[in-house]
C-alpha cells in the first residue's frame, strides 16, 4: 500500500511501526457549534480509509481529540451568556448524533482537552527545562528558532512562514512565529492553576499530549486532518513533540484537500457554511459519504446541491443494481467472488493512496455489466456471474461503506406484481396499468426485463 507523505511531498510504502497495528491520529472538532460539510470531509475520509486498513487484516488504534477549551468556545458562551462548559457540551453530544448518522465509527478514544491539562502542563515543563521556550507578559510560548527542523512538514524556511502566515502580533515574542503553549487568563475566562500562574492551554499542545498519551506510540503511524491543519497546527505540534521528546514524533502525514462551495473556499466569514445536519435532511448517509469519496482525498472538492443531486441518481444506479441481483435465486449455498478482475482493480486503486474515485468507478463498470446481462434472457450461468456481481458489489460498498440497506418487498406488493404479470398475459392492459399505478403509490417502481418483472423500493 502506498500513502503520500505529506512531509516528503511523496508516495511512500506503508509500513506500521508494528506488524498487523496500524496507530492513527485525526484532530477532531472543536465543539463551540455543528459541523459542517467541510468539516465532515475529514472525518468521513478518515473514517473510510480505517475500515479499509481493518479489512485488509491490521488491528486500527485510531483516537480523535475533543477540542473543548478554545477561544471560539468561550466568545459563543460569552454570547449566549452561559458557561463555556455548557457550549462544549451541548456541541460535543451534537456531534456525537451526526457523525452516527453519518456512519462515521466513534474512535477508540476521544480524549477532551480539559480532561488532559496536568499533561499539558507536564510538556510544557520539559520544553521550558530544555529550552524550547519562554515566559513573557501573556503566557508561555515556544521558541521556533531553538528547532532546526521547524518548517519540514509545510516544507517552507522560517521566513517564507513568517511571509504568509497569519499570526498573532506581540512586540514581546522572539520570533514572529512563536506560538502559544500556555495562555495566562483574562477575567471571567476558564483558568487552570500552572506553575506560571492561572491559565489555560494553547490549541496545539493538546494534540501532542493526546495522540502519545492514546496512541501508546512513538512515532505514530499515521497522523490526519485537512490541509488547512499542515500549518500552523502540525507543524507546531510536531515541533514542540519531537522537541521535547528527541524522537520522531509522526510517519505518515494525511492531508484531504478543501471544500470549496461553489469555488470558494468554504469559511464563516464568506457566511458560504452548510452544515452537515442540514444536509443529512435531504439527502442519506450512504450518497453524502460517496460525494466525500467521489473526489480523491487531497484534491478539492467542491459542494454544490447540483453536484450532489447528481451523486444522488449515480447511487440510485448502485441502490437498484442490488435490489434487482437480491431477487435473483440460485441453487448454490455460497459465491465464490473474492478472486475476480473487479474487485482486484478496486483493491489496486485503494492501495494506490487511497484512490477512492477510482475503486467507484469499478462500481459503476459492475452495475453497467449487470444493465448488459439483464437485457437478455437469462440462463443459469448468467445468474450465476450475476449472484457473482452482487457479492463483489456488496463487498465493495460495505468497505466504502455506502451499502443501501435492500429491504424485504411487502407481501401485497408481490401479489400485485403477479396480478399484474397475469393480466398482460391476457392482455389485459388498462387493469396491469392501474395495478401498476397502485404500486408506484405504494413507494415502488418496476423493472420490466425478458427474464422477470423486478420490483424496486423508491429512494
Amino acid at each position: 500500500m502506498l500513502i503520500y507523505n505529506t512531509q516528503t511531498r511523496k508516495k511512500e510504502e506503508f509500513k506500521p511501526v508494528k506488524e498487523g497495528y496500524v496507530t492513527m491520529y485525526v484532530c477532531g472538532p472543536t465543539v463551540y457549534n455543528y459541523f459542517h460539510i467541510g468539516n465532515a470531509r475529514p472525518f468521513i475520509v478518515f473514517d473510510t480509509f480505517r475500515n479499509y486498513l481493518k479489512y485488509k487484516g491490521y488491528k486500527v488504534k485510531f483516537i480523535q481529540n475533543i477540542t473543548d477549551v478554545d477561544d471560539k468556545i468561550i466568545n459563543k458562551a460569552k454570547e449566549e451568556n452561559v458557561s463555556f462548559e455548557e457550549i462544549a457540551k451541548r456541541y460535543t453530544e451534537a456531534y456525537f448524533e451526526d457523525i452516527k448518522k453519518l456512519k462515521i465509527e466513534t474512535a477508540d478514544k476521544n480524549p477532551r482537552a480539559t480532561e488532559e491539562i496536568k499533561d499539558m502542563i507536564e510538556l510544557i515543563k520539559i520544553l521550558m527545562d530544555k529550552g524550547f521556550a519562554y515566559i513573557i507578559d501573556d503566557g508561555v510560548y515556544f521558541n521556533v528558532d531553538k528547532f532546526s527542523d521547524y518548517g519540514k512538514l509545510s516544507n517552507k524556511n522560517l521566513d517564507e512562514l513568517k511571509e504568509g502566515a497569519r499570526v498573532e502580533v506581540n512586540s514581546q515574542k522572539k520570533n514572529p512565529l512563536d506560538f502559544a503553549l500556555w495562555k495566562f487568563s483574562k477575567e471571567g475566562e476558564p483558568a487552570w492553576e500552572s506553575p506560571w500562574g492561572m491559565g489555560r492551554p494553547g490549541w496545539h499542545i493538546e494534540c501532542s499530549v493526546m495522540s502519545k498519551k492514546y496512541c501508546e506510540a512513538e512515532p505514530i503511524d499515521i497522523h490526519g486532518g485537512g490541509i488547512d491543519l499542515v500549518f500552523p497546527h502540525h507543524e507546531n505540534e510536531k515541533a514542540q513533540s519531537e522537541a521535547a521528546s528527541g524522537k520522531k514524533f509522526v510517519n505518515y502525514w494525511m492531508h484531504n484537500g478543501y471544500m470549496n462551495i461553489k469555488g470558494e473556499k468554504m469559511s464563516k466569514s464568506l457566511g458560504n457554511i452548510i452544515l452537515a445536519r442540514e444536509i443529512l435532511k435531504k439527502y442519506s448517509p450512504e450518497v453524502i459519504r460517496l460525494f466525500i469519496l467521489s473526489a480523491h482525498y487531497r484534491s478539492p472538492l467542491d459542494f454544490t446541491w447540483e453536484n450532489i443531486e447528481k451523486i444522488k441518481q449515480g447511487y440510485k444506479e448502485i441502490y437498484n443494481t442490488l435490489q434487482i441481483l437480491s431477487q435473483l435465486e440460485i441453487n448454490k449455498k455460497d459465491v465464490d467472488f473474492k478472486d475476480n478482475e473487479f474487485l482486484n482493480k478496486f483493491f489496486m486503486a485503494l492501495d494506490d493512496d487511497f484512490n477512492t474515485p477510482e475503486a467507484i468507478a469499478v462500481i459503476f463498470n459492475l452495475v453497467k455489466k449487470a444493465k448488459d446481462y439483464l437485457k437478455k434472457e437469462l440462463n443459469e450461468n448468467d445468474i450465476l456471474n450475476l449472484k457473482i456481481i452482487e457479492a463483489t458489489m456488496k463487498e465493495m460498498c460495505g468497505i466504502l461503506k455506502i451499502m443501501p440497506e435492500i429491504e424485504k418487498i411487502d407481501d401485497k406488493i408481490i401479489e400485485f406484481v403477479k396480478q399484474r404479470d397475469k393480466f398482460r398475459k391476457e392482455k389485459k392492459y388498462d387493469e396491469a396499468d392501474r395495478i401498476k399505478n397502485e404500486i408506484i403509490d405504494s413507494g415502488y417502481e418496476l423493472e420490466d426485463t425478458k427474464t422477470k418483472t423486478f420490483i424496486l423500493k423508491k429512494m
